[in-house]
């Protein structure tokens, strides 16, 4: 018996890997191969390609397709809606299949609702891409991404929490410090 919850209408086809605790919920589709990693939120109608992967503890909101060469490490949030890609310039007569382009999004980080991933960037540390945001470059861990082209707005801390001048997490107490144009937390030793 599986130690992950699916919904009955719900499918998570042969040769797909799920970790134990995690929830598969209404109308979605887990491609053969797809892999989602333990603890997991897949909520309603998202799909799952054969060569993408999920990590441990990703919520998976409503309404989103995850592509293969799509690289989702733990700890991510993906808003309602949000789109990712896996072909630079697709056509319908033309066969890409060989080009996909990988698209990371690295642990913690956090996608708004609506917002468009667009492929071949990496997505840094615990950064906020806010709702409706059109990413089309790499961006920095921490940063707060806004806007179609996404620009940096600002910084977040570990904890989604917008820095001021101060660079002090105001949930956390956490602190960090600029180097070289990255925000890195102040590890004290």
């Amino acid at each position: 018996m599986a130690d992950y919850f699916v919904h009955e209408s719900a499918y998570v086809d042969e040769g797909a890997k799920v970790g134990s605790g995690t929830k598969i919920w209404h109308f979605s589709h887990l491609m053969p191969g797809a892999t989602v990693g333990k603890n997991c939120s897949i909520g309603q109608n998202v799909n799952i390609g054969s060569k993408a992967v999920v990590g441990n503890g990703v919520k998976v909101q409503n309404n989103i397709s995850i592509y293969d060469s799509v690289i989702i490490e733990d700890d991510v949030f993906c808003g309602p809606s949000c789109v990712f890609t896996n072909v630079v310039n697709p056509r319908a007569f033309v066969e890409r299949k060989t080009e996909y382009k990988e698209t990371r999004i690295k642990k913690g980080a956090s996608i708004g609702a609506n917002a468009t991933i667009v492929c071949g960037v990496t997505l840094g540390e615990y950064c906020f891409i806010a709702a409706g945001a059109v990413v089309t470059k790499d961006v920095p861990a921490y940063a707060l991404m806004v806007g179609v082209p996404a620009k940096r707005k600002g910084w977040v801390s570990r904890e989604g929490e917008i820095l001021d001048e101060t660079l002090i997490c105001p949930r956390s107490g956490e602190k960090y410090h600029i180097d070289d144009g990255e925000l890195k937390p102040i590890v004290n030793v």
